[in-house]
């Protein structure tokens, strides 16, 4: 299959995984996520003799550079807005949620809110894209050993975090000598 094929075939089977991967990073910013897809398969193209068989998690970490690359952009334009000081985003004109107006499971989002970037990304990437660990790996630029570390400390942390916003305290299990004592 030639580089080209290989790129129209990526791009067919793939774009829609890449534009949610993207879209549910960029929750409150719908307009952005085409121009960071277009931005992902501009990259793809220029680079579509370096392609990999499976594209699909090779495809993911073009997505995480380009969205870092909007994320830095869109905060030169805040700090341009700010310096200029005539947009309604400086001015604060933004709508807050009432106190009643809690999500079914915002507690889970409260304790991925206190998870480092980092975290929240192998926490996602598992379980938003469904990847595997060597998919993982592939996507973060590491080894599956790495990979796999990360991700279960990315689960632990997570999970002392909803144990903290639950205000659920873990009881530890018993051992068996604790048993026999009594």
């Amino acid at each position: 299959m030639s580089p080209d094929e290989a790129f129209d075939t990526a791009y067919r089977e793939h774009y829609w995984a890449v534009s949610r991967f993207v879209a549910r990073r960029l929750d409150d910013r719908p307009s952005e996520v085409e121009e960071v897809v277009a931005e992902v398969f501009a990259v793809a193209w220029r680079r579509r003799r370096e392609l990999p068989e499976s594209p699909l998690p090779w495809l993911y970490g073009v997505a995480r550079n380009c969205l870092a690359n909007a994320v830095r952009g869109r905060g030169r334009y805040r700090r341009l807005l700010a310096r200029l000081g005539h947009h309604e985003v400086t001015r604060g004109q933004r709508v807050v949620a009432g106190p009643d107006a809690e999500r079914p499971g915002s507690w889970v989002l409260e304790a991925m809110d206190r998870l480092t970037e980092a975290d929240q990304e192998v926490l996602r990437l598992t379980a938003w894209e469904e990847l595997t660990v060597d998919e993982l790996a592939t996507v973060l630029g590491c080894g599956r050993s790495a990979a796999a570390m990360r991700l279960h400390r990315a689960r632990q942390r997570l999970r002392a975090q909803i144990d903290t916003v639950r205000g659920t305290v873990p009881v530890p299990a018993r051992t068996s000598t604790e048993d026999e004592r009594k």
